[in-house]
């Protein structure tokens, strides 16, 4: 099973649309826009040599190769929209690596190298677009209607951004870089109003729901099954951490439900996640030291103080994600 960029940052399709942007959010939140040439020579990605360190042994998302080798699709100027948005996706998703000005730079060169003239001037209005309607997107996330993962507040997000979009796309657009995503959402949205109906008896929730299972498509239940067995490993790593397996447990285990190439990309996540974890504690700690340190000084002062201790410890980009801890 191959586990891509996108499967790997984000399980599921959900994320912006739902869950109101997770770490996403932070990120949009610190990128200052600003003013960026037309095109940029930018060296090409390889495995040897990733855009961030996050992205090692991974390759771009959005399969444009049809389109570069002269297809009847880029004779007619008419754009994979599907595959750039995987495109856009796959760089996007390094903010806080890098920046957006950075990131923008490094797309407009994979537009420039992998599409036919005829399209790639498309193409770029295009990223100018989408990421215009992301930091939009963090904007109506921010309202207090639209909080929390009540169903009300999904549905209303939801709608919200459906709206938003066709301020920013075209019919033919939206339905070619969100319908597959659309399909999934309105899918989560009807199985979170069967499971959350009073008025349901439990046999009747699981008739609903088993209808919504036979009516899926047949791309979207692919889709689903590819993301219920990353979570059922996950469930299956814990149990195996809890009885004490050890880390080459966990690596094997994966590797026979998928590959040693998407287990290791695993196990690398599970990397990232513990360093974090670990500068979080040291961080806390030596907050919580250095307050009552300073428990008789001004509140300037303190602030002051905290703002050194976050500014040696993390960096521009990490530093918004802390107040969920503190």
């Amino acid at each position: 099973m191959h586990l891509s960029r996108s499967n790997r940052v984000a399980f599921g399709l959900l994320g912006v649309a739902l869950l109101g942007g997770g770490m996403l959010l932070w990120w949009w939140q610190t990128a200052e826009p600003a003013a960026l040439p037309a095109t940029a020579a930018v060296g090409p990605v390889s495995r040897a040599s990733p855009f961030v360190r996050s992205m090692q042994d991974t390759l771009p998302d959005g399969d444009l190769r049809t389109v570069s080798a002269g297809s009847a699709a880029g004779a007619s100027g008419t754009l994979p929209y599907g595959e750039l948005k995987r495109l856009f996706d796959y760089y996007l998703s390094a903010v806080g690596e890098q920046s957006i000005e950075t990131i923008t730079l490094q797309i407009r060169g994979e537009l420039d190298r992998r599409l036919p003239p005829a399209q790639t001037q498309q193409a770029q209005r295009l990223l100018g677009l989408y990421i215009a309607f992301k930091r939009e997107l963090v904007r109506v996330e921010s309202q207090p209607q639209l909080a929390g993962n009540g169903l009300q507040a999904i549905r209303g997000r939801f709608l919200a951004m459906q709206d938003m979009r066709a301020r920013y796309f075209s019919n033919e657009e939206t339905q070619g870089m969100f319908g597959f995503e659309d399909a999934y959402d309105m899918d989560a949205i009807a199985r979170l109003e069967t499971s959350q109906n009073p008025a349901l008896t439990a046999d009747q929730k699981k008739q609903q729901l088993a209808a919504l299972d036979a009516a899926l498509p047949e791309q979207l239940r692919k889709e689903r099954e590819a993301t219920s067995v990353v979570v059922r490993l996950e469930q299956q790593a814990q149990e195996l951490r809890a009885k004490g397996g050890s880390e080459d447990d966990i690596y094997r285990m994966r590797a026979k439900e998928l590959d040693p190439q998407a287990a290791s990309r695993l196990a690398e996540v599970d990397r990232e996640e513990a360093a974090w974890k670990s500068r979080i504690a040291r961080y806390l700690e030596e907050r919580s030291k250095l307050l009552q340190s300073q428990a008789n000084a001004s509140a300037s002062e303190r602030e002051a103080s905290l703002a050194q201790l976050q500014q040696k410890a993390f960096t521009d980009a990490e530093r918004p994600r802390l107040r969920a801890y503190e």
